[in-house]
This record gives C-alpha cells, sequence and structure tokens, in this order.
C-alpha cells in the first residue's frame, strides 16, 4: 500500500497508538494503518482539529483527502483508483464512434455498425440507467470527435463519411443543427474537447496525414490556434472548456503515441506521457487536472486504465473488455462512462457499456 502522505506520523505513540488530541500533520507509515492502531485513538471527538468531520461521505473527493464520517464512524480517505462494473448496452453496437457528457448524463453518436461497416448517424442518450435512441445526426460519419456537457448539449465535431469532412453539428437535447465548419477538413478527431459554446479540435487525420493543426470554437465558428508540439489523430482530449485542456496519445505514421500535451489557452505543453502508449482510446472529457482514461490499441486492444493528476499517470484497474475505437464520458476521474467499440479477432463491434467509479477505502475507528 504504500505510506499515506495525509499527516498522522506526529501522532502515532511509541506503543503504535494513534493520539488523536491535536491537529494532525506529518506521514503515517503503511504498517501503522491497521484497524489495532486506529481503534486505539484515545478520543475521537477532537480528529476534527486535523480531519474533518461530515455526516455523509463528500461526493467527489480528491485523492488523499481523509475524513470522519460521523453517522458511520468511520475514518475514511480516498485511495487511487477504482472499478469497472457492467452496465445496460447501447441499443445499437458499433465503433469508431464519440461520446459527450457525464457518467449519468451522455450521448453516444455515430459510428460504424454491422452488417459490415455501415456508415451510421444513430445517437443514442443515457440517463445514467439506460440508453434511449434519439434524434440522429444529419450527416452519418464516423471517426469523429465530440464534446459536451451532458446529454442535452453536445458538439460532434469533423470525422469521415467515409471522406473527411469539415461539417460540425450541435445538439441541444432535442435534435442536431448544422454550424460553423472546421477550417481544416480531418477525420480521426477523437482529440476534441470542452462544451457546446466552447471547445478544441486538437489534431486529426488530414493531408498530410496527421496533423498538428488546433481549432478553437467559440460557440458560433472555429479559429486556428498554436499547434500541438506532435502531430497525431485518434487521440483523446479532456478539457472544461477552450482555455484548458489535455491532448493525449493517439497514432503517428507507423506507431502509437503515448504523449500528452497540455493547453493553457494560448500554447501546448508536453507533459507526463501514458505509461501505455496507444490510439483510439476514450477519457473522462471535461477536467484537463482529473481526467481517466480507457482502452484504444497498441498491437491489439487495450483495457488499461490510467488516471491523471494534473502531474502524473498512474495505472489503474483495467476495464473488463479490452477494446479500441470506442466512446467515453465523465466530468472527472471519480465517474466514467465507457461504451461500444471493437474487441477481439476477429473484429467484433459492441454497445457494452462499463461504469467506472473511484475507490474509497474506510475503517472503524471505534
Amino acid at each position: 500500500m504504500g505510506a499515506r502522505t495525509r499527516g498522522l506520523a506526529n501522532n502515532v505513540l511509541t506503543s503504535g497508538k494513534l493520539d488523536a488530541t491535536d491537529a494532525i500533520s506529518g506521514v503515517i507509515p503503511a504498517n501503522n494503518i491497521a484497524n489495532a492502531s486506529l481503534t486505539s485513538a484515545t478520543t475521537y471527538g477532537s480528529v476534527t482539529g486535523g480531519i474533518p468531520a461530515v455526516s455523509s461521505d463528500p461526493p467527489s473527493p480528491s485523492e488523499g483527502d481523509i475524513w470522519y464520517n460521523t453517522t458511520t464512524g468511520k475514518i475514511r480517505f480516498r485511495a487511487r483508483g477504482g472499478t469497472w462494473a457492467t452496465g445496460n448496452a447501447l441499443n445499437t453496437a458499433r465503433d469508431f464512434t464519440s461520446g459527450a457528457g457525464t457518467a449519468t448524463s451522455a450521448l453516444c453518436f455515430g459510428g460504424l455498425k454491422p452488417p459490415g461497416s455501415t456508415l451510421m448517424g444513430e445517437n443514442e442518450s443515457w440517463n445514467g440507467t439506460s440508453w434511449t435512441e434519439v434524434a440522429d445526426l444529419n450527416t452519418a460519419r464516423q471517426d469523429q470527435g465530440g464534446a459536451g456537457a451532458d446529454n442535452t448539449s453536445a458538439i460532434c465535431i469533423g470525422g469521415g463519411t467515409p471522406d473527411k469532412v469539415s461539417a460540425n453539428e450541435t445538439w441541444n437535447g432535442s435534435s442536431w443543427t448544422e454550424v460553423g465548419d472546421l477550417n481544416t477538413t480531418r477525420r480521426g478527431t477523437e482529440a476534441s474537447a470542452g462544451i457546446v459554446t466552447s471547445a478544441l479540435c486538437m489534431g486529426g487525420d488530414a493531408d498530410p496525414p496527421y496533423v498538428a493543426n488546433v481549432e478553437s470554437w467559440n460557440g458560433s465558428s472555429w479559429t486556428e490556434v498554436n499547434d500541438l508540439n506532435t502531430a497525431r489523430a485518434r487521440g483523446i482530449g479532456s478539457a472544461v472548456n477552450n482555455t484548458a485542456a489535455l491532448c493525449i496519445g493517439g497514432s503517428l505514421p507507423g506507431a502509437a503515441t503515448g504523449v500528452t500535451e497540455s493547453w493553457n489557452g494560448s500554447s501546448f505543453s508536453e507533459v507526463a506521457d501514458l505509461n501505455t502508449a496507444r490510439q483510439r482510446l476514450a477519457s473522462s472529457s471535461t477536467s484537463s487536472t482529473d481526467t481517466v482514461v480507457f482502452g484504444g490499441k497498441l498491437a491489439s486492444e487495450e483495457a488499461a486504465t490510467e488516471i491523471w493528476n494534473g502531474t502524473t499517470w498512474t495505472e489503474s484497474n483495467d476495464l473488463s473488455t479490452a477494446r479500441t475505437e470506442l466512446g467515453g464520458s465523465g466530468a472527472t476521474s471519480t465517474a466514467a462512462l465507457a461504451f461500444a467499440g471493437q474487441t477481439g479477432s476477429p473484429n467484433v463491434r459492441t454497445g457494452a457499456t462499463e461504469e467506472w467509479t473511484f475507490a474509497v477505502s474506510s475503517f472503524d475507528v471505534g
């Protein structure tokens, strides 16, 4: 497990017991995080001097946060990582799709479906429990990007028909409307992120095949901004808007990459690489400092899941089903949705959905 850097070392007595009578600071070694040590706390009425006391667990704690739940009588901490659970499948299996929204309010639109590789414009809405078919895209497409806050507000960006397209469409909860075209026609635009009024399209497959070109959307038109440092297609984006974003992984000529770049509103800087280089992956897509990526392809379909904390990537629990060319949604690394994609060999399209939730470890204090 390793040491927990949440400030308990100065309160561990020579007997191994926890002295919780004053404010907590320092580091507690892992071998002192046993129940036996914590159950001998001298008092826990004053634990609130260093650990906040709450009547229910916070909805979205950050990694390393620790709190005392007065209802359950437990100290809890947010551990790095999470788990995947099976959710209800899409109505139509597909790959080369895209998504937008959160873990409880999402869209999946476009892609390729059986038989063969049939281009599709079908759009499905997720309400936190199940998928419902809603209005189709005006232009069926695959290999496109998507961005949006929830299942009532999204934008579909570029893609292939199979020809590369510059056309974009916005979703208002009931229908799609064609809006301003990209300046550079492209597909492989999965590295798009943001919301319907403020988004980025980063890289893609244009002419030449892989571009570093980046465009910013202000709700009505696209403007070319500074390029990526590494030209690529079929990476994934994560952003709250067009002023702060990540461009993650993707395909290079003849190879996949794990290169991650951070956008500050004016330029890109290279940050820590993914542990597993890959293309055609997905992410929880609405944060540049707290996100989770999953799936994709290196030599074969990937199940690998990695969490970004604003500085580094850390491997976590794998998807139940390895897949590539999938869709994803989510607000932060605490909750996400993986859906659709291609699995196995021979290639099999899936409508399977998996739900990601963070792991909270807890232990009794008395």
